[in-house]
């Protein structure tokens, strides 16, 4: 049996590749939004009413619930949390 080899986990569960380029994108955002918040040093109540959240749905975004978050949701996130964010799109090496 062969073992294939993957750029990330996103290639290798997601069949199509614009699920996964989306998958990608999302979990990256993400996680540097968690980042952000969790160097404010607040609660979650407080860092809700800094993005403009509620505090359930901050939870979802701490929590990694990445389903619940579109990729526009979390753009308008990334800037209210003060991060820059440019989008690359290069030819795939296919």
């Amino acid at each position: 049996m062969k073992r294939q080899r993957f750029r990330s986990v996103w290639d290798a569960a997601e069949t199509p590749p614009a699920q996964a380029a989306n998958m990608k994108a999302r979990s990256e955002m993400m996680l540097a939004i968690r980042d952000t918040v969790a160097s404010w040093r607040v609660t979650q109540a407080a860092a809700a009413k800094r993005l403009g959240l509620t505090q359930p749905r901050m939870n979802d975004l701490v929590r990694g619930r990445i389903n619940k978050f579109s990729l526009d949701a979390l753009i308008n996130l990334a800037a209210r949390a003060g991060l820059s964010i440019r989008v690359e799109v290069v030819r795939s090496a296919a």
